[in-house]
């Protein structure tokens, strides 16, 4: 069956969904609201609900990106719902895996099972200079740094047996030999081991990565339990789906390793209606703030650029040096569409170039069903333009249309995120 994300951002991913009359931005350093998105989404029976992080702040003016720290969030949610999974974004570059690995053990324990870690290298010079950086190292740097961050990661997850703890009133707490150091002493990091926590009742978090560059797909090829994807049509999904999994077998394993691009819905009972809902927010979007966006994702000055003129050549993908999944969208859109500034600038307003799917709950289900059929997903991970109007439309309307083509789930049939999933449990048992 299909698997379901919700990422949780802001007011929603487009970037006037704050400047709308009806938006949330007044609630976004209050727990509740994302306690209510998260039990939207299992009302949704969805898999899980995902936060992105980012360690900078960008032009105030322009609205909303990051609030509440994701970690400490999903503490919160994961005591105001019982069965869906809560994955959050946790940098290799600048955390340290001793610090990771024990939050994700410690979340992995309150939610019963049902945490997730999407490892990112990080992408811009201004979070670099947040962590005692002049700069973003270099990317092949940052990637080698990351597997191996991985690796000692994942040890210290393992440095506790299953049956390690014996709770023995008269006698000992756990097995001393049960409990082992790591010793690890790599060219990034020395951790010593073991850890502080326990083993988790999943084994392992899930591990989640999105690779675009090549070095980027290799390491989640070899690493990542699931992935997600920017994909702006079914061909680039389609050719990024097929060498993922190549890669895959290529690295020798055999999990599912599922696929989930990133998808923007516009429900309407009519096409017209939903259509109506996309130029809603649309039309509350300055030119000067969507110019900087573009200028974030190109890592061009855009500020001069004419709106009804054709958008300026850009760099070849081997000459960007920044984060090459969106920008080799933008290539495809300009490539594809041959947009105005104007018309470039409104595809991104949403999602940044992700999927779109404009139409009724049949229309969508249809879509996102052929892709779903056609090696280009495995899922998707739902980008609502608005928060929660938009993913209320999808609950309501679209996942009853997949569940009565059995393309999804009715009830959840499992306790954690790895069985949303239909991953295997990491065990480790004592030697």
């Amino acid at each position: 069956m299909l698997h379901l994300n919700l990422f949780i951002f802001a007011c929603g991913h487009h970037r006037a969904a704050w400047r709308h009359p009806d938006s949330t931005v007044e609630r976004l350093g209050d727990i509740s609201y994302y306690e209510e998105l998260a039990q939207l989404a299992e009302r949704g029976k969805f898999d899980a609900v995902f936060f992105a992080d980012g360690a900078s702040v960008d032009t105030v003016a322009d609205g909303p990106r990051w609030f509440l720290e994701p970690l400490t969030a999903m503490s919160a949610m994961s005591r105001a719902t019982r069965h869906i999974g809560l994955i959050s974004t946790v940098s290799s570059t600048f955390y340290t895996p001793f610090h990771t690995a024990r939050l994700m053990a410690s979340l992995d324990h309150i939610s019963h099972g049902r945490m997730g870690w999407n490892v990112v290298t990080s992408m811009f010079d201004a979070e670099a200079r947040n962590h005692g950086y002049d700069a973003m190292p270099e990317h092949a740097w940052r990637y080698a740094r990351a597997e191996e961050f991985v690796d000692a990661v994942i040890a210290l997850w393992d440095s506790w047996t299953d049956d390690a703890l014996l709770h023995d009133r008269g006698g000992d707490y756990a097995h001393p030999d049960r409990v082992r150091a790591i010793d690890h002493h790599g060219e990034h990091f020395r951790v010593d081991g073991p850890l502080t926590v326990p083993r988790m009742p999943q084994g392992h978090p899930v591990l989640f990565q999105a690779g675009a560059s090549d070095q980027g797909r290799d390491l989640a090829a070899r690493r990542a339990e699931a992935i997600y994807a920017v994909a702006y049509d079914m061909a680039a999904a389609q050719a990024y789906y097929r060498d993922i999994k190549r890669r895959v077998r290529e690295a020798g394993r055999h999990d599912p390793v599922p696929i989930m691009p990133g998808l923007v819905t516009y429900v309407g009972s009519t096409e017209a209606e939903a259509q109506a809902k996309q130029r809603e927010l649309d039309v509350l979007l300055p030119a000067d703030a969507s110019l900087r966006q573009l200028s974030t994702f190109t890592a061009q000055d855009c500020s001069q650029w004419e709106l009804d003129a054709p958008v300026p050549k850009l760099p070849p993908m081997h000459e960007f040096k920044g984060p090459q999944g969106r920008y080799g969208t933008i290539l495809r859109i300009i490539e594809t569409e041959q947009p105005t500034v104007r018309q470039l600038l409104g595809r991104l307003a949403a999602g940044g170039g992700h999927c779109t799917m404009v139409g009724t709950p049949e229309q969508i289900a249809d879509r996102m069903e052929t892709w779903f059929r056609n090696e280009a997903a495995d899922g998707f991970n739902l980008m609502p333009p608005s928060l929660p109007g938009s993913i209320e439309d999808f609950v309501d309307h679209v996942v009853p249309v997949l569940q009565r083509r059995g393309l999804f789930r009715t009830e959840y049939d499992a306790s954690t995120l790895r069985g949303h999933l239909g991953l295997s449990r990491p065990d480790l048992k004592s030697s």
